[in-house]
């Protein structure tokens, strides 16, 4: 999944961004409202991180012209805005959760499950085909009852699979939910990670069609 960190404050940010990545979210991190804003015109992103306090342009004036401009992605603001007032503003702009500095950070992953899970009509946390299971807070994968472990990037790419199962995602859409800006991708990644979690869990886990992209099947 991929996920765009708004946050001004460099020690702070390299904290989140390194929990993000160590969580297999491929992250994009800018530091003020303008860069947040073009990021948020130009990319899909899963969940967005937005601290309020930023340079030439606040949080709340991102959020709001994110939401007009029809934005749907799922927006957890992090900010030392601690009052209830600044709280009831950024939740009726449009955010989906609110967290004080400072925060745990176990605590800041798990809300970022919850509003994913939110926003795409889901209430349990395991994502599921039918067959096999992937569980995001443990990042475990059973598969006829047997569990595997994976990588951070395999399970990065199962996880993209598995939130719709059916739904075919191309090389970008893959790589865009793996990689983050300044990653270094190499061409046939996609292809070596599918090739690994085949070998693990089995070659009809992941279809190719061809020309188009990569699928996991709709329980059997």
């Amino acid at each position: 999944m991929r996920a765009l960190l708004v946050e001004d404050d460099g020690m702070i940010g390299e904290a989140v961004a390194n929990a993000l990545k160590d969580a297999s979210y491929a992250v994009d991190w800018v530091r003020d409202g303008d860069a947040a804003a073009a990021a948020l015109d130009s990319h899909a992103y899963d969940v967005v991180l937005l601290d309020l306090g930023l340079p030439k342009r606040n949080g709340l004036a991102i959020l709001r012209t994110a939401r007009s401009n029809g934005n749907r992605a799922p927006v957890l603001v992090i900010t030392a805005q601690d009052a209830v007032e600044d709280r009831i503003l950024g939740l009726d702009n449009g955010a989906d959760d609110y967290v004080v500095k400072p925060f745990d950070m176990g605590e800041l992953l798990a809300r970022m499950r919850a509003v994913i899970r939110r926003k795409g009509g889901a209430s349990a946390p395991i994502l599921s085909n039918g067959w096999l299971s992937l569980d995001p807070v443990t990042r475990s994968v059973v598969r006829d009852g047997v569990e595997s472990s994976l990588t951070g990037r395999e399970f990065a790419l199962l996880r993209a699979l598995l939130v719709r199962p059916g739904a075919i995602l191309s090389r970008s859409d893959l790589e865009d939910r793996i990689y983050g800006w300044g990653d270094e991708v190499e061409s046939n990644a996609v292809e070596f990670l599918i090739h690994s979690l085949r070998r693990k869990l089995g070659a009809d886990t992941i279809k190719n069609v061809r020309g188009v992209g990569w699928m996991v099947p709709k329980g059997k």
